[in-house]
């Protein structure tokens, strides 16, 4: 294969987003997988294919010197690039990875104590900077503290001592589990399968028509399941370029997420209807005049109760920038009025 020919992710019989990663670092190996924004504004620093897969198999080989097959590993990383690496790393490991919210200081960490005895985990993975504060919680129950804590962003770059192996796994094996955030009791988990990822990353790929050329901004969080499968794995399984921001930064600037969907050219981009009535709301005419819109193409709506002025609120407000509303996709199984218009299901 041509290394400048995108790699169609259904085209090869590829099963698991390891063979995914694997097939464009080897045909892609400088083109760009991900672009993080840290504080919301442009530029951010990047990863290539290659780069992705170097630092993810010198993490995958570390776990896998313990021996780590099946085992349940907690990820509690602030947003970042970190955090792709460390899920990638799990699965590359034939580990289980489990996306939650870091701990927070001054806070209640019940539900996240909850959730590390429920999935039976066994190793936390953070970084650096996380690590005072993982060690807190570890210490303030005595049912955690046998768990191993291993920060992964200052793992040795050299030759690591055992070379990666690739796992031992097949379709049916579980990939990873996805909590609910607990918010209306304790947190309950999903067991999402290697084949359940794929199909889930399929369909959402023929849905919106994605390909190769296709661009995503997402500021959403890494540990829910619209960020972590559409803002992230996403852009990789299709092999379109995918650039993140922290939450923080939008919703203390709403604007630069549209300043980036405007620079990146993006075509694939969204958020709960809240996100589109806080731009509308928010973003001034002033900023207006600087951004063009006219490149996003499928402008989802999900995750909570969608409202029709909302939309109407967003159209009107960014249409002088080249947003229409038959961009808008909604994908909430509930609407609140059922005659929105202009709006694909």
């Amino acid at each position: 294969m041509n290394k400048k020919q995108p790699l169609e992710s259904n085209s090869l019989g590829l099963m698991t987003l390891i063979d995914i990663l694997h097939n464009r670092a080897l045909h892609q190996p400088d083109e760009i997988a991900y672009t993080f924004l840290p504080d919301g504004k442009i530029p951010g620093y990047s990863l290539t294919y290659q780069a992705l897969e170097e630092r993810v198999k010198a993490l995958a080989s570390r776990l896998q010197s313990d021996r780590v097959s099946g085992a349940r590993m907690l990820l509690l990383y602030s947003p970042g690039l970190d955090f792709i690496i460390a899920f990638l790393g799990c699965l590359y490991a034939g580990a289980v990875a489990v996306p939650a919210y870091p701990p927070r200081n001054n806070q209640n960490n019940l539900r996240l104590e909850a959730l590390i005895e429920d999935a039976q985990v066994t190793i936390i993975l953070t970084i650096t900077s996380e690590l005072d504060k993982v060690k807190k919680l570890v210490s303030q129950d005595s049912h955690l503290k046998s768990v191993e804590i291993l920060t992964t962003d200052d793992l040795d770059d050299s030759e690591p001592a055992t070379p990666w192996q690739t796992p031992s796994i097949n379709p049916d094996t579980l990939a990873f589990l996805q909590y609910t955030s607990g918010s209306t009791g304790k947190p309950k988990g999903v067991m999402i399968s290697h084949s359940n990822l794929m199909h889930n990353l399929e369909s959402i790929k023929q849905a919106f028509a994605l390909n190769s050329k296709s661009v995503s901004v997402t500021w959403l969080p890494h540990f829910h399941d619209m960020g972590l499968i559409d803002g992230i794995l996403q852009p990789l399984y299709t092999g379109f370029l995918g650039v993140l921001m922290p939450p923080v930064s939008f919703l203390q600037q709403p604007i630069r997420w549209l300043q980036a969907i405007s620079y990146y050219r993006a075509t694939h981009c969204g958020g709960p209807n809240f996100c589109y009535n806080l731009c509308a709301s928010k973003i001034t005419p002033q900023q207006q005049e600087t951004l063009d819109l006219s490149s996003w193409q499928s402008a989802y709506n999900g995750a909570e109760p969608i409202r029709r002025e909302t939309l109407e609120q967003f159209t009107a407000t960014f249409q002088s920038c080249g947003f229409q509303a038959k961009f808008f996709c909604c994908i909430s199984i509930y609407c609140l009025e059922k005659n929105v218009k202009n709006v694909k299901y």
